[in-house]
């Protein structure tokens, strides 16, 4: 039989739970969760009315709308707080870039607040299904939801650090055969935007979506070589970095793009071969440790263990 806490206990999280899914239902209603007409106006006079930008600024977008448009102010403050508490907005703001992500480093900071909050939910909730069944240690008690929200604050970041990884590693493996193909292309006869127009819609990755926004900001009349820097501010890819320094060399100075763009190919190419080798040279030292300590013991073991029985039997 249960103890009373403990149906107590549960008791208070079901009704939790019920109360804020009917409290979504309703704010989901058109009477209730419908736009105002502020909504609806305030993005479009955002360059002549201050109000309009602080309304549009304080616009969230939640699963339960009543539930984060009350504490929205509170998010706020505590996803300012904690990046000038943290620090390190700089290095943040460029992983998101790198991870192709449109989120800025407070909408990062508080998804990490959630991410916390959800950790420290979850092992309050577990020590407390557990306490009744076995006495959980006082210390227990406040050091599991703490370890809990810390790991889940530091899984976020770790999170974004391994995409953005992910993201620049795809982009240097797409680049040799983007330049090769820029390289045709313009040897071809056609200009340098339409050779990235004509990549961005012949080829799909990560380095593809990246020129077809470059084409989209030329079409918007942003010039191409700040298109150019946009895009390896977005990136810092050194040698992406490289390419982009040398096509605007070459259209400051009027050099022929095609033989830039094939010496570019053939650097990338012979660097892509440098780091394929360095790889191969970690993984070999990294099948050592397998074989060292887990198929040579075991074969040993397999060697021995025959000629130490037959002595120990005495046969």
């Amino acid at each position: 039989m249960v103890p009373v806490s403990g149906v107590v206990a549960w008791g208070t999280l079901f009704g939790l739970t019920l109360g804020l899914g009917l409290w979504s239902t309703v704010a989901a209603l058109p009477r209730f969760g419908g736009p105002r007409l502020a909504d609806r106006v305030a993005p479009y006079v955002l360059d002549v009315s201050e109000e309009a930008q602080r309304h549009v600024s304080r616009a969230t977008v939640s699963p339960l709308p009543l539930f984060g448009t009350l504490l929205s102010p509170l998010a706020i403050r505590l996803r300012r707080s904690l990046s000038g508490l943290l620090g390190g907005g700089a290095t943040i703001e460029r992983r998101l870039r790198q991870a192709g992500s449109s989120a800025t480093v407070e909408d990062f900071r508080g998804t990490q607040l959630v991410w916390l909050a959800l950790a420290l939910v979850g092992g309050t909730l577990v020590v407390v299904g557990v306490a009744p069944f076995r006495p959980v240690p006082p210390a227990l008690r406040v050091a599991l939801p703490l370890v809990a929200g810390v790991a889940a604050f530091l899984l976020r970041d770790w999170l974004l650090q391994r995409a953005a990884a992910a993201r620049m590693r795809r982009i240097a493996g797409e680049f040799p055969t983007v330049l090769e193909f820029l390289t045709l292309s313009l040897s071809a006869g056609e200009g340098i935007l339409d050779s990235f127009r004509r990549v961005s819609r012949t080829s799909s990755g990560e380095l593809s979506r990246e020129l077809a926004a470059v084409v989209a900001e030329v079409n918007t009349g942003v010039p191409l070589a700040v298109a150019l820097a946009a895009l390896r501010r977005r990136t810092e890819l050194p040698v992406l970095d490289r390419c982009i320094d040398a096509i605007l060399g070459a259209l400051e100075h009027g050099s022929p793009l095609a033989e830039v763009l094939r010496a570019q190919a053939q650097d990338a190419r012979v660097e892509s071969k440098r780091l394929l080798l360095e790889t191969a040279g970690k993984k070999e030292v990294a099948m050592m440790v397998p074989l060292v300590f887990l198929i040579l013991p075991v074969t040993v073991l397999f060697a021995i263990f025959p000629g130490v029985f037959v002595l120990q039997a005495g046969f």
